[in-house]
């Protein structure tokens, strides 16, 4: 036989051995999976826990998840004492009031001086009343968040660390009280003194969720509250939880950034009829001044103040993920 006969016959008993496996596959993964399913069930009266256990611990979970469920949805609308302690203030709702109190007078008095007009007056003192303080404790809540989320990761990291060695999880806890940065370092200090008095280690985990509203402590809070009412592995189930956390952190970061050019785009847009103003009162005062000076500009400053109110608005909300 030359070199060209053997060739073929390689090439054709290649191919005939590849048309009979592929011919024969289906059935030995059907054989693989059938022995594979077989030892499973075989093993299964030998590992497998008391049916009553199971269920006893399926219940519990199920328990816990509908409790924290029910807080959840409590908090979605929380008060005005919640709020506050979520901006990270130690203001009393008494105090709040009088502080909401002093910017509507001062935002009154401002709008009166500069606009002459009594009808103003009362939106300006609306505004100071309801508007800016709530603003204000909307940022500062916003801005604690933020920094919550970004050292927590590593607050679980050392939980996980702790316990692996063998370490309580309440002496875990205070590792993270000591060495961790704010405002984790504050929020597990006031874990640890809940406890102190008595209150369980589940419930004073749901308070951290309380005070911060975020959905990343709620998740630390189903943990913690399985793991003392049904058991399980501990390390594992925060491992998991850190890593979520952190492919949550990058998720946020990707479409922070592939939103940063529709925000641009609303800076642009909303401020524009501010600019153009400007610009026209600078060049010709007398033209714009109609606008302030006649009862028609008034209306119609009120019209145009409206509906960019309603555009601004609707493009928050298409800029504005919900993670």
């Amino acid at each position: 036989m030359d070199v060209k006969q053997i060739v073929v016959f390689g090439l054709a008993s290649v191919a005939t051995g590849g048309v009979l496996y592929a011919l024969a596959y289906p059935w030995l993964v059907d054989e693989r999976a059938e022995k594979r399913q077989k030892s499973i069930f075989e093993a299964g009266p030998r590992v497998a826990a008391n049916p009553r256990e199971t269920a006893l611990r399926r219940g519990q979970v199920a328990e816990s998840l509908k409790d924290l469920e029910k807080k959840q949805e409590n908090l979605r609308n929380p008060p005005l004492k919640t709020r506050i302690e979520q901006a990270g203030l130690t203001w009393s709702v008494k105090k709040y009031r009088v502080i909401s109190a002093i910017c509507a007078l001062i935002l009154a008095v401002l709008a009166l001086v500069f606009s002459g007009s009594i009808y103003v007056v009362p939106v300006a003192a609306f505004v100071g009343w309801l508007g800016v303080p709530r603003w204000i404790l909307k940022y500062l809540a916003k801005r604690r968040q933020k920094a919550f989320i970004k050292e927590f990761p590593n607050a679980i990291d050392i939980i996980v660390r702790g316990v692996k060695s063998g370490l309580p999880l309440g002496d875990c806890f205070r590792i993270v009280a000591a060495e961790s940065q704010e405002p984790v370092k504050s929020e597990f200090r006031g874990v640890i003194e809940m406890q102190t008095v008595g209150m369980p280690l589940g419930e004073a985990v749901e308070r951290l969720y309380t005070r911060l509203g975020l959905p990343e402590a709620n998740f630390f809070a189903i943990v913690i509250n399985i793991q003392s009412k049904s058991g399980g592995n501990l390390s594992e189930a925060l491992g998991n939880l850190s890593n979520v956390l952190r492919e949550r952190s990058k998720m946020l970061g990707k479409i922070q950034a592939m939103s940063a050019e529709a925000k641009a785009s609303a800076w642009i847009i909303g401020s524009l009829p501010m600019i153009v103003g400007t610009l026209v009162y600078i060049v010709s005062p007398e033209y714009i001044s109609q606008l302030w000076t006649r009862q028609v500009g008034y209306i119609l400053l009120g019209v145009g103040a409206f509906w960019m109110s309603c555009g601004i608005l609707t493009m928050r909300r298409m800029i504005n993920f919900d993670f």
